[in-house]
């Protein structure tokens, strides 16, 4: 049976996935704010006459839509490049800040502001693969 250790930097990759906790955290109370400043009832998901607060409910819900992604290959990545991979996580989580911020203007093509945080995701991804390939013995 074949086991894996985990790399003493490993820590890294367990603190940002607790920070990314916390941001999704700080996006819900968000939307639960903005639910209350735009009268925006449960169990409405959105408002076609609230487009403000539309944009508060897809910032935070396009973070879920790709959370189980993301923190998968963070984890995973980790295995194998702990730092790279913590440090490629650490962009997407303080990326999806400044998405959400930018949504919450009301103009959605302002979430672009926090599109580089793609590059941390393919970042996880990358080290992810190479986790696959080490343990084939590719290299």
């Amino acid at each position: 049976m074949a086991s894996i250790g985990l790399p003493q930097d490993y820590g890294y990759c367990v603190l940002v996935a607790a920070d990314s906790v916390l941001v999704l955290i700080y996006l819900g109370i968000r939307v639960g704010r903005a639910r209350k400043e735009f009268g925006v009832e449960y169990p409405k998901m959105y408002d076609d006459s609230k487009p403000i607060f539309n944009c508060y409910q897809r910032a935070h819900q396009n973070t879920l839509e790709i959370y189980s992604q993301f923190l998968a290959m963070m984890l995973l990545g980790g295995l194998q490049h702990p730092r790279i991979s913590a440090a490629c996580g650490a962009l997407w989580v303080v990326s999806r800040l400044f998405y959400a911020h930018g949504y919450y203007t009301g103009d959605p093509a302002k979430r672009m502001r926090g599109a580089w945080g793609g590059l941390g995701l393919l970042g996880c991804l990358g080290c992810t693969f190479s986790l696959g390939l080490h343990m084939l013995g590719y290299f």
